[in-house]
This record gives C-alpha cells, sequence and structure tokens, in this order.
C-alpha cells in the first residue's frame, strides 16, 4: 500500500462502531417499545395465518378464485387461479404458502398507506423530495442482507421482523410512482379545476388522484413483486413461508425441493400480480 493510502487508511472513521453504540442506545432505552411493536405484529399475522389454515384449502381456493372473477369477470383467471392453487396443494405447500400470502399482503398493504401519502406530499414539496431522494436511493441500493442486522437487534427472530424488513425493501416503490403519478397530472386539468373554485383538497380527491390512479396502481404492483422477492431473504431471520424451503434447500442441495417451492413461489407470484393489474385495469 503506497504511503497516501497508508495515511487515510490510519484515519479510519469509525462507522461501525457509531453504529454499534446507536442501536445499543435503542435497545438500552427502548426495548419495551420494539418488543411491543414485534408482539403486535406477530399476533396480527399468525392470527391470519391461523384462521386461513383452520379453513379447509379448498374453501380458500374457491375463495381467492371468487375474488379473481368478481375483478376480472374471466373464466380463463378463474381456472388459473384454480389450478396453479392445486397445484400448491398438491406438492404438500399450502402451509408454506397461506404463510407467505398474509406476509407479502400485509407488507403490500402497509408498504401503500405508507408510500401513498408520502408520495403526495413529496409531489406537492419539492423540498420534501430532494429530501426523500437519497433516501430512497439508499434504501433501494442497500443490500437487503444488511436489513437483517438491524432488525435482529431491535425485533428479535419471527414474522415481525420480515415484515418490517420487507417494507423497507417495498416502500420506494409507491413512494417514487405516487410522485410520478401526481407530478404527471397535466397542469390544463388543474387550472381547470382551479378556475372552477376548487379548494386544494378537493383538487388533490377530484382530479389529481383518479388522473394518478393508474400510475398509483403500478406501484401496488411493483410492491407485491418485490414483497415476493424477499420471501426467501426474511426465511432467515424467522420469518415462516415459503423461503424456508428455499433455504433449506440450499443448504442441503435438495434439488427437488427447491424446484418445488421456487414454482410455489412463482404460481403465488403470478396470481397476485394478475389481481393487482385486475385493480390496475379497472382504474383506469
Amino acid at each position: 500500500m503506497d504511503p497516501i493510502s497508508q495515511l487515510v487508511a490510519s484515519w479510519k472513521i469509525p462507522v461501525g462502531r457509531w453504529g454499534r453504540e446507536f442501536f445499543d442506545f435503542l435497545t438500552t432505552n427502548f426495548a419495551w417499545f420494539f418488543d411491543n411493536l414485534a408482539n403486535i405484529l406477530s399476533t396480527v399475522l399468525n392470527g391470519l395465518v391461523n384462521l386461513l389454515l383452520w379453513m379447509p384449502p379448498i374453501v380458500v381456493v374457491v375463495l381467492i378464485a371468487a375474488l379473481a372473477w368478481a375483478l376480472r369477470r374471466s373464466w380463463g383467471l378463474v381456472i388459473g387461479v384454480i389450478l396453479g392453487l392445486l397445484f400448491i396443494i398438491n406438492q404438500g405447500l399450502w402451509k408454506e404458502t397461506v404463510e407467505t400470502l398474509v406476509l407479502v399482503v400485509a407488507a403490500a398493504a402497509c408498504s401503500m398507506a405508507i408510500g401513498v401519502p408520502v408520495g403526495i406530499w413529496a409531489a406537492h414539496n419539492e423540498r420534501v423530495y430532494r429530501i426523500l431522494q437519497p433516501i430512497l436511493d439508499l434504501m433501494q441500493t442497500l443490500p437487503t442482507f444488511v436489513y437483517l442486522i438491524p432488525v435482529l437487534i431491535l425485533f428479535g427472530l419471527g414474522i415481525a421482523p420480515g415484515l418490517i424488513v420487507t417494507i423497507i425493501f417495498a416502500a420506494p416503490a409507491p413512494i417514487r410512482l405516487t410522485y410520478l403519478g401526481i407530478t404527471s397530472v397535466p397542469k390544463p386539468m388543474l387550472e381547470a379545476g382551479q378556475s372552477f373554485g376548487a379548494t386544494k383538497r378537493q383538487l388533490l380527491w377530484k382530479v389529481e388522484l383518479p388522473s394518478a390512479l393508474p400510475t398509483i396502481m403500478a406501484g401496488l404492483t411493483q410492491c407485491i413483486m418485490l414483497s415476493l422477492s424477499m420471501v426467501v431473504i426474511a426465511a432467515l431471520i424467522g420469518a415462516n413461508g415459503l423461503g424456508r424451503p428455499v433455504v433449506r434447500a440450499l443448504n442441503s442441495v435438495n434439488i427437488p425441493l427447491g424446484l418445488e417451492a421456487g414454482l410455489a413461489i412463482v404460481v403465488l407470484a403470478i396470481i397476485l400480480d394478475r389481481i393487482a393489474r385486475i385493480g390496475q385495469a379497472g382504474s383506469k
């Protein structure tokens, strides 16, 4: 190493030590908050999982198929949903699929609940967007495994930290797409609303949101796909679901198990994607 590099390296910035001290401070002073939050999330998510597992699998399949029919009125989609879910049952992965479904839907719902209001706020306040932009870049580019360390320290193992990690990974998509949708509303539409005396709230609900809805729904689709991509990562911190057999297959080089779980994830992704696109198509 050359002298300049040695000099630079000798004055190492203690980022790691600062981070450890920060998380030590959080766990020392706010452990009660993180523990209670983890318990609440675990209770709600496990309750939903138990409810779906209490119902006969064929009933859940029929309910999901009925939802697809109500949204699209397409027999082809209904048949595809039924065949896909029956394939999962046939592979003996129904319990893991239900756990993954609850985690993904909960993460997508929470991400949209956070992302849409924040995106609207950023679209109406350029300073807020300038502050958010580097934070969103960091959330989207930081390796997902890096999320696991602080989440494990704060929330421990289980489905709750899996949900938190998934939300962190998926939330930037609805924020960016909501911002894009609101800022892309044609100015003549806004000017027409203002000329009729519409207030800012009326402009938001009757002009901006209807115009931006297809883009916002695209954010929902992205949110679901990003959440599904975190299934395997979440399994590493104790979240059950289809990621667990994938990790088990990876550790034991079990090709059949890995293929079965991987195909189940693909089937679930296709079903959720089609249902989300139904909502997107219906909003146009």
